[in-house]
């Protein structure tokens, strides 16, 4: 279908780039590359407890990092308690964030203190694993330092346009401002689909299970109502919070299903995030479950998609549940 569109930090790109060039300066004279080693690790910090945060009345925060600064395992440091509801798997977060390369403790302009919060469903891979992993327990209200470690961030790649390189931790800011929790499947009144159309049966865990009919295949988009839900519609531009199975027709083949995942897929709708079929969701409510059918033309086209073992004369059957919507946070 198409990958995710992320939250705006740490897999995003799209910001202004820092300095080039990050160096570890060990003093006037050269030191055998051996020597250099041990000498970084000797001098790196370790210890999310030596991290300060400083903010006063109508300041911005600031973190004060002893750099170099490096873990080996995402951390969490709790700074405020929270109150509210806790960060879990699957819930739908929103926060704000500042953050600082813990190699030489510069700021990353990837951040969203100062702007509009950001949010996203945590466990969906809409951020780095380690920072998804360092929310989880938080409740609302609190705020928290979280460290990042290569291997759970930006890998052996790093992120030049956020100065992140290869080795370097990042350490993170959040303040947890709301956490909700969002339907596990399709919830409504059940609709009558029109004759002739893939039939649809779910388990007791709304796992669909799609069978095709005999008869021709429909050359034209098919957008049908299977469940009615009653929350807000969707509409063109949001970031969508669905599950999902996707058939082949003909051969009734499941290529891609988000049930076979730890939590459901977020994306955005409308804007050529994803194939052009699945815009039939626009419209549509929270809690709906919706059939698509979608033609060659509205999918991956005449070249189809060879990974999914899709040809350029399949018809793609899609079932998705309407987990959330909600409009997309600014760039």
């Amino acid at each position: 279908m198409s990958s995710a569109r992320p939250a705006r930090l740490l897999r995003s790109t799209g910001v202004v780039a820092l300095a080039a060039g990050l160096t570890l300066l060990l003093g006037g004279c050269k030191v055998p590359t051996g020597e250099a080693s041990a000498a970084a690790q000797a001098t790196t910090n370790h210890d999310l407890a030596a991290v300060t945060v400083t903010s006063g009345d109508g300041a911005d925060p600031t973190l004060k990092v002893p750099s170099p600064f490096a873990v080996d395992k995402t951390e969490t440091r709790v700074v405020e308690e929270g109150d509210g509801d806790a960060v879990g798997l699957g819930q739908q977060v929103t926060i704000r964030y500042t953050a600082v390369n813990g190699t030489d403790g510069r700021p990353l302009l990837d951040q969203t203190w100062t702007s509009d919060p950001t949010t996203f469903v945590v466990g969906t891979q809409s951020t780095l694993p380690g920072f998804d992993d360092g929310l989880r327990g938080l409740r609302v209200g609190a705020k928290a330092l979280i460290a990042i470690p290569p291997d759970a961030g930006y890998g052996v790649q790093g992120n030049t346009s956020l100065g992140v390189g290869p080795t370097d931790t990042i350490v993170c800011l959040v303040e947890v401002l709301d956490t909700q929790t969002l339907l596990t499947k399709a919830e409504g009144k059940a609709v009558t689909p029109k004759k002739g159309l893939p039939t649809v049966k779910r388990d007791a865990k709304g796992v669909p299970t799609v069978t095709l009919p005999k008869g021709k295949v429909p050359t034209s988009l098919v957008v049908q109502t299977l469940i009615a839900g009653d929350g807000a519609k969707v509409a063109k531009g949001d970031d969508v919070t669905v599950q999902y199975v996707g058939v082949i027709w003909p051969g009734g083949r499941v290529f891609d299903s988000s049930w076979r995942k730890t939590a459901p897929a977020r994306f955005q709708i409308g804007n050529a995030k994803t194939i052009t079929g699945w815009d039939g969701i626009i419209g549509q409510k929270v809690g709906s479950q919706v059939l698509l059918v979608v033609p060659p033309d509205k999918a991956y086209g005449a070249e189809g998609r060879d990974q999914f073992g899709i040809k350029g004369t399949d018809t793609l059957v899609f079932v998705v549940d309407i987990l959330g919507a909600q409009k997309a946070a600014a760039a």
